[in-house]
């Protein structure tokens, strides 16, 4: 597993709220993806970022995902202007309170998507 981690420039005069909105707006995307195990939106006010803490099942997943039409995303609607930063992990152990478990990167139950209450 891969944890991948970025953020980005936000548009200047971008509230809480508008940046949000903008995160409810992309997450279908991400649940869409099979590759990609979970998604935390993130935001920092102080600085003007915004940005995302991905769990992966691989690292071309998280490359694929994050390519030149994704980049023209985040420039179109969050007014990056390509201020983005990308950093990778490699994810051994995740402790999960949420479903009260631990995975492990080779836990097989990965590979097939459980389907979630909407």
């Amino acid at each position: 597993m891969i944890t991948e981690v970025i953020t980005f420039k936000l548009r200047a005069g971008m509230t809480r709220e508008d940046v949000v909105a903008m995160y409810r707006k992309t997450a279908p995307i991400w649940r869409a993806n099979p590759e990609c195990i979970r998604k935390c939106y993130l935001y920092d006010s102080e600085r003007g970022l915004g940005g995302g803490a991905y769990l992966w099942k691989s690292i071309d997943a998280a490359k694929l995902a994050h390519g030149d039409a994704w980049r023209t995303m985040i420039n179109d609607l969050y007014g990056s202007e390509d201020q983005i930063s990308i950093v990778y992990f490699e994810t051994l152990v995740v402790a999960d309170n949420l479903v009260q478990r631990t995975i492990e990167e080779d836990d097989l139950s990965l590979a097939t998507p459980t389907p979630q209450p909407r």
